[in-house]
């Protein structure tokens, strides 16, 4: 709506947008993914299969992780304040550095996808030698298992960068109201409230991004161990908790994001109840 009114759109709105298109691709991508190792018979999936569902999972989980990052990134520099000159520096250029950190990114995703297809190409081409068919059969959890590991250890580069931001933005906290009390006290601070919400952003991406790294290594050790399908559901459902539990934190946290989803509320149950919204 901004964007048809003003003809242009803030850099933080940009940041939002694209991390929610990610999202929706990466729900589309663990959906895809559940649906083929667990329903779709073993004869049926192929080495083109295998490498889709791979790469597309490994693209969206990366521009998900890495533009929660760089949004934390973002905030710390408008946010956090310190008389350091590099800092300034940075704080100065805030844009170029999210956008430059997140051009940096495709290094790590192109680095991924090389590692993940050589080995899979490896593995698969192992299969297919003492095979009479050109299929992976039930062997396609061990590719499955390689692209959980690979994709951890890679986004354990972000997850360093979010756990410094947080650190980084306490500390500056703990600095604003260190000279607070040298100020008129009772009044409402901006800056803390600010910081406080930044917090509580980058918090709830680090407990949730916790979560999901958690059923990774539970669908990891429920590939090796073989179990029920149930269970695979359940950590399925676990790691769907991040992309979507995340998305909820920041629609709440901002406010052009909750007033939409409010108004959107509020059109729905007009159009469910046959009742126009109320004049404001």
């Amino acid at each position: 709506m901004d964007w048809v009114k003003r003809r242009k759109i803030s850099f933080t709105d940009q940041i939002l947008t694209t991390l929610a298109i990610s999202r929706i691709f990466l729900l589309f991508s663990l959906t895809a993914s559940l649906f083929v190792s667990e329903r779709l018979p073993a004869i049926r999936i192929t080495r083109r299969i295998v490498k889709q569902i791979c790469i597309s999972w490994t693209a969206t989980n990366h521009f998900s992780i890495w533009l929660a990052t760089c949004l934390s990134i973002f905030y710390f520099l408008k946010i956090a304040s310190f008389s350091n000159s590099i800092f300034l520096h940075l704080k100065w250029r805030v844009k170029k550095i999210v956008s430059g950190t997140l051009l940096a990114s495709l290094l790590f995703l192109f680095l991924n996808i090389l590692v993940i297809n050589t080995h899979t190409d490896i593995f698969i081409y192992s299969i297919e030698t003492n095979a009479s068919f050109s299929v992976i059969s039930s062997n396609y959890s061990q590719v499955h298992r390689l692209v959980l590991l690979t994709n951890t250890m890679f986004t354990l580069i972000p997850f360093t960068v979010t756990l410094t931001v947080f650190l980084l933005l306490i500390f500056s906290l703990w600095r604003h109201l260190k000279s607070m009390r040298y100020n008129a006290k009772g009044s409402r601070d901006v800056s803390t409230a600010a910081h406080i919400r930044a917090l509580q952003m980058v918090v709830t991406f680090l407990l949730l991004y916790a979560v999901f790294s958690l059923s990774l290594l539970l669908q990891f050790c429920n590939i090796i161990y073989k179990q029920k399908n149930s269970v695979s559901l359940l950590f399925w459902t676990i790691g769907v908790a991040f992309p979507s539990g995340h998305s909820y934190v920041l629609i709440l946290g901002n406010t052009k994001l909750r007033q939409a989803f409010i108004s959107m509320v509020w059109w729905l149950r007009c159009r469910l109840s046959d009742v126009k919204p109320p004049v404001s």
